[in-house]
This record gives C-alpha cells, sequence and structure tokens, in this order.
C-alpha cells in the first residue's frame, strides 16, 4: 500500500492519551470467572487518578447466538451499556473491542459472517453515542488470521462499522498478536482517516511475562529484573521507533494498547520498567493503555481498595 504523507492526517490524539484495560472482567467467560467484576466506582477512581481512557475487552462471542441471525445477548448489551456510560460519563474516552474471538482465529472462514454480524450489531447498536467511544476490531489477530486475509476481514468489518457510524474513531492493529514487527504487513483504506492503529509491547517477554501461569515455561524466567541498563533502554527506543516511523510513513496516529508486567516480576523492576515505556511512548506522540486495571497485572489493589502506588506513579506521574 502506498504511503500517506502524515500532513493530510485528519486525526490526530494531542496530548497523547493515558489509559488503562478493564480486563479479567467482560472478556472472561462470564464476568466475575476471573475474578473481576466491573464497579461503578472503578470509572471514578480511574479518572481522578489522572487517566484520560478505558479500554474495555469484551468477548462477544460468548454471548451471541452460534448461527445466523447470531443475536448478541440483549441483557449482555445492557452490561456493556452500562460499563460505557460510565466510562464516559467519566470524561474518559472509551474503546470498546472484540476480545477473545478463539473461535475465528481458529477458522476465520467458518466464522466470517458472525465475525460482521457481531460488528453490525454493536456499530448500529452504539450509533448515537459520543464520539469518545471508540471501537476496536479485534484484538491481537495471530495464527491462521494474519496477513493478507487479516487485511482483508479488517477492512470489510470497517466498512460494516462505516455503514452507521461513518466518522466514529475505529482501532486496528496488525496481525502477530498487534506485534510491531507486523504493521508493515498491515494494510488500512487510505481514504479512511478516522483509523487509529494499535499495537502491544510487552518486551522483553521474558521478564514482564515471567511466572505467568498461561505461559509455558514461565516459571523458570522467575527472578528476572529490568533495571533499566543502557543496553535495555535502547531496545525500547528502537522498538517503539520503528512503530512511530511506520505511523510517520502512513500519517496515522497510535495507541499503545497494551503493556505491562506481571505482578511475579519484582515491583521495582516493574516500576521502573513501566515509567520507561510509558515515557518513552508518550515522546513518540504515542497514546497508550496499561494492562491492566485490577488483576494479575493491576495497577489497583481491589482488596486493599488502594492504588499500587509505584505502579500508578510510574503511570500519571505528579506534574
Amino acid at each position: 500500500m502506498r504511503a500517506r504523507p502524515a500532513d493530510i492526517m485528519a486525526f490526530s490524539i494531542d496530548p497523547p492519551l493515558r489509559g488503562i484495560n478493564l480486563g479479567n472482567a467482560l472478556e472472561a467467560p462470564v464476568e466475575g470467572a476471573w475474578g473481576v467484576t466491573l464497579q461503578e466506582e472503578y470509572f471514578a477512581l480511574i479518572r481522578e487518578a489522572g487517566f484520560t481512557a478505558v479500554r474495555i475487552p469484551i468477548r462477544w462471542s460468548a454471548h451471541a447466538l452460534p448461527q445466523a441471525p447470531y443475536t448478541i445477548n440483549p441483557a449482555f448489551f445492557d452490561r456493556v451499556d452500562w460499563a460505557a456510560k460510565h466510562a464516559l460519563g467519566q470524561g474518559l474516552v472509551t474503546i470498546l473491542n472484540i476480545h477473545h474471538y478463539d473461535e475465528l482465529v481458529n477458522d476465520p472462514p467458518a466464522e466470517y459472517e458472525r465475525f460482521l454480524a457481531l460488528w453490525r450489531q454493536i456499530a448500529e447498536h452504539y450509533r448515537g453515542y459520543s464520539a469518545n467511544l471508540w471501537f476496536e476490531i479485534l484484538n491481537e489477530p495471530h495464527d491462521r488470521l494474519g496477513g493478507a486475509l487479516w487485511n482483508r476481514y479488517a477492512r470489510e468489518a470497517l466498512a460494516v462499522i462505516r455503514e452507521t457510524n461513518p466518522t466514529r474513531p475505529v482501532v486496528i492493529g496488525p496481525g502477530d498478536w498487534n506485534g510491531i514487527g507486523a504493521l508493515r504487513a498491515l494494510e488500512l483504506p487510505p481514504e479512511d482517516r478516522r483509523i487509529v492503529v494499535t499495537f502491544h509491547y510487552y518486551a522483553p517477554f521474558e521478564f514482564t511475562h515471567q511466572g505467568a501461569e498461561w505461559v509455558a515455561g514461565s516459571q523458570k524466567w522467575l527472578g528476572t529484573a529490568w533495571q533499566g541498563t543502557e543496553a535495555q533502554q535502547a531496545a525500547v527506543r528502537r522498538d517503539l521507533d520503528r512503530a512511530a516511523e511506520w505511523a510517520r510513513e502512513q500519517g496515522r496516529p497510535l495507541l499503545m494498547g497494551e503493556f505491562g508486567a506481571y505482578s511475579k516480576a519484582d515491583m521495582d523492576s516493574r516500576a521502573r520498567w513501566t515509567a520507561f515505556v510509558a515515557r518513552e511512548a508518550e515522546a513518540r506522540g504515542i497514546s497508550w493503555a496499561y494492562w491492566e486495571f485490577c488483576a494479575g497485572f493491576g495497577a489497583y489493589d481491589p482488596a486493599r481498595g488502594t492504588w499500587r502506588e509505584p505502579l500508578l506513579k510510574a503511570l500519571i506521574p505528579a506534574p
């Protein structure tokens, strides 16, 4: 795809968003199954702490008919409405995505019509909402859904959204789990300038995912520290420079939609890495959303009802 110069960008994010993911709640098979149930007070806490956005991961596929017309359960729509309205009511940019659509990744052709039907319903349902409500087409496409096939699916889902939401910001990321290295393979409609491009950042993985129960072999990484050495900092800068260079060529705003270090890492290293990545992203005009609010990576401790101060200060430093 031919690059569009940055000076024709019709949509920008200035200053960059500082967001947090409300993870492990609505993208669980059933809300609460992974230990998180969204509470009304969370939205005010997030705004008062200084965040400007929330990303709400949602497993729509667990709440929709498996056969045509693929109807989304009205009660689940009500629950997502509740979350979106509370977030928007706090003045937060609110990103609703499709998350953990495992059936689509495992067998894209079999789920193609259902994927588009889900977006047709979501887009119609929220067409009258504030422009601060954004859609994200799919979290971390990978495996069978990558390359040219993902470009096609993303383009066709975007066209469905544009039928009812012609100007709403839409977030789209590359394949390979939204990896920076896959950005060059992402193809977007050049005429649509209301697209925000997302990527996820968890490097070095052996540090950020040490001891993660869902990652094979991660127990042997326990004790990995991130000291912020010159070499470690240079690696982060190189990665973010690659993303920023691509965005400048394409004239697209960037969102680092997930980044974080799991709780099995030591807190000093987690805070040090988080602060460095966030500030380096901001220096390049990249918005970000920390993974996540109150579970295994959480910046907030729901049992104590308090922020984990080292992480909060790393994300939102004092003026």
